[in-house]
């Protein structure tokens, strides 16, 4: 077996780095999605619904079904919030969720979401309505 040097190691991850540095990184335009009106998909048991949010910069409300609930929106920085249920109806939405903006597109934004504390995540993608 032929080892290979160390230098040329080195050399190798270099111009990798390089080279992967070059090509065009995601967009994350976050301040765009912090305030406007959007649509999200989910599925739920195998059926696609759509859910409409509205976001202020301190409060985003969910319309789901015809019914509508408000959560405090707490910006922890330009591409992550907290939200908070303001009158919580059962025990999971009285825990927070964390909000993360990954990419941001002209006219949607793809985010991932979870219980704060929390292992288990799930990734979303909200569509900007006009």
């Amino acid at each position: 077996m032929r080892r290979i040097p160390f230098y040329h190691f080195c050399l190798t991850a270099a111009v990798m780095t390089t080279f992967l540095s070059c090509l065009p990184q995601p967009e994350t335009d976050c301040k765009a999605y912090h305030t406007g009106r959007f649509r999200f998909e989910l599925d739920v048991d195998g059926v696609k619904k759509s859910t409409v949010l509205d976001r202020t910069e301190n409060f985003q409300y969910e319309t789901f079904e015809g019914k509508t609930d408000t959560a405090s929106v707490r910006w922890v920085n330009d591409c992550e919030f907290i939200l908070q249920e303001q009158q919580p109806k059962s025990v999971l939405p009285k825990r927070p969720i964390r909000m993360k903006i990954l990419t941001t597109s002209k006219n949607s934004y793809t985010f991932e979401y979870g219980i704060v504390g929390e292992k288990d995540t799930r990734i979303g993608t909200a569509y900007r309505i006009p």
